[in-house]
C-alpha cells in the first residue's frame, strides 16, 4: 500500500506537535511520565506567582503550580492556586503555604510541612496559606522608616551644602588654621619648656626641698622649751617694770602721775614763751649799747608770780 506525499505530511506534522507539547510540558517541569496529586491553595494575594513556577516543601523542589485562577465572579475571595506534586507525597495537617518573593522579581511557592504524625490531606484538598515573614517582609516594613531616614539625610545634605555656600566658611576655616598653627608653635615651646627649664625648676624645688627639711631638723634640734621659758621671764619683767612706772612709790612712777608737776611745767613753759616774746618786743631792756662805754641799769622784768 503506498502512502500518499500529503498522509506522510500530515503524519510529520502530527508528531512534531506532540513532541512540541511534551518537549513544552517537560521545559515546564511537569513529569510526563509519573503521576502526581493534585492539592489546592487560597492565597489572598499571589504576589505575581506564575504558572509552572517550582513547589518546594522545606526547601526541596516537590512539583510545580499547575494552575491559578482567579474568581471574576467574586472579586477579594482570592486567588485558588493548584499545584502538583509527586505522588504517594505525604502532606500532615498543619501543614501551611506561603509565597517568597525573590529579591530581583518573582515569587517561589514553599509549603512549610507540619509534624502531625497520623493525619495529613487528601489530594485534592485545600492547604491554608499563611503569610511570610521573610526577608522581603521585614524589607517592606523597613521602608517608611527608610523613606523617614532618606528625608532627614536630604535636609542634612541640604544645610550642609548651604553652609558650604557661605563666604563665612572660609574664614572659619583661614582662622582654623592659624589657630592649629599658632598651638603646632606653643606646643614646641611647651615642649622646650619642658626639656630645658622644667629640669631646672625641679632640681630648684629639690634644694628647696632639702633646705626646708635642713631647717626642719635644725628646729628640732633647737632648746624650744628653755627659750619659751626666757621669753616668759623677760615678759614678766616687762609686766613687773609697767606696774613700778604705774605706782607712785618711786621717782619715775610720780614723775609720771603727779598733776602738780604738770602744772608747775605748763606754767614754766608759758612764762618761758611769755619772755621770749617780751625780749623780741623790748630788745633793749635786756642788751645795751653805747658809744661811750655807759651803761644803763636794766629795767626789771615784771613776772608773773609763780602759784
Amino acid at each position: 500500500m503506498k502512502i500518499s506525499r500529503e498522509a506522510k505530511i500530515g503524519l510529520t506534522g502530527i508528531i512534531a506537535l506532540v513532541l512540541l507539547f511534551f518537549t513544552i510540558k517537560f521545559l515546564q517541569g511537569v513529569q510526563l511520565f509519573s503521576t502526581q496529586d493534585t492539592y489546592y491553595i487560597n492565597f489572598r494575594n499571589a504576589k505575581a506567582l506564575a504558572k509552572s513556577s517550582p513547589v518546594y516543601a522545606d526547601g526541596y523542589n516537590v512539583g510545580i503550580v499547575s494552575d491559578i485562577r482567579y474568581d471574576y465572579n467574586r472579586p477579594g475571595t482570592g486567588v485558588i492556586v493548584e499545584i502538583s506534586v509527586e505522588h504517594g507525597m505525604r502532606v500532615p495537617v498543619g501543614t501551611t503555604a506561603v509565597l517568597d518573593e525573590a529579591m530581583l522579581g518573582g515569587c517561589t511557592l514553599n509549603l512549610m510541612m507540619g509534624n502531625n504524625p497520623v493525619e495529613r490531606y487528601s489530594t485534592g484538598d485545600t492547604i491554608p496559606s499563611a503569610d511570610n515573614n521573610g526577608l522581603m517582609a521585614k524589607a517592606a516594613e523597613m521602608i517608611p522608616k527608610l523613606e523617614q531616614t532618606l528625608a532627614k539625610v536630604d535636609t542634612l545634605l541640604t544645610s550642609l551644602n548651604t553652609l558650604a555656600a557661605d563666604p563665612n566658611l572660609q574664614k572659619i576655616l583661614a582662622n582654623a588654621q592659624s589657630v592649629s598653627a599658632n598651638l603646632d608653635q606653643s606646643s614646641r615651646d611647651l615642649n622646650k619648656l619642658l626639656e630645658k627649664d622644667i629640669p631646672q625648676m625641679t632640681s630648684t624645688f629639690s634644694a628647696a626641698g632639702q633646705n626646708v627639711v635642713t631647717l626642719t631638723d635644725k628646729l628640732n634640734n633647737l632648746n624650744l622649751e628653755g627659750t619659751m621659758a626666757k621669753v616668759d621671764g623677760a615678759m614678766n619683767n616687762v609686766n613687773q617694770m609697767t606696774e613700778r612706772l604705774s605706782s607712785p612709790d618711786n621717782n619715775v612712777g610720780l614723775l609720771l602721775n603727779d598733776t602738780s608737776l604738770y602744772g608747775n611745767l605748763n606754767r614754766t613753759a608759758t612764762g618761758a614763751a611769755k619772755l621770749v616774746e617780751d625780749l623780741k618786743a623790748h630788745p633793749k631792756r635786756y642788751v645795751h649799747f653805747s658809744v661811750f662805754g655807759k651803761k644803763e641799769k636794766p629795767q626789771e622784768i615784771e613776772t608773773e608770780p609763780q602759784q
